[in-house]
């Protein structure tokens, strides 16, 4: 299982309208082949920081995804909205304690 974190700066005034965006797409996401989870997050104290993080069965469905028209399109329309450079992680989890 691989976890993609993905942190997103936005300007103030663009957090509505991506939150919009991807209420739209968010199902999409989530249907598509190897994904087990989507959530995002907002920072509570900086709203225009905002984090998905999505679970992934295998790599290459992260990767199937990645190049995929969804996500193209979906990039296309968020990146107009960025305020910094976007910073993305895969990762394996080591330790869960619930």
């Amino acid at each position: 299982m691989i976890t993609r974190i993905v942190k997103m700066q936005f300007a103030p005034e663009h957090v509505p309208t991506f939150l919009a965006m991807f209420d739209e797409v968010k199902e999409k996401i989530r249907a598509v082949d190897g994904c087990e989870h989507l959530t995002l997050y907002q920072d509570i104290h900086h709203p225009g920081t905002i984090f998905t993080y999505s679970y992934w069965q295998r790599e290459e469905d992260l990767e199937a995804y990645r190049h995929s028209e969804l996500f193209r399109t979906t990039w296309a329309r968020t990146k107009q909205w960025f305020d910094g450079k976007p910073v993305a992680w895969s990762v394996n989890a080591l330790h869960t304690l619930n």
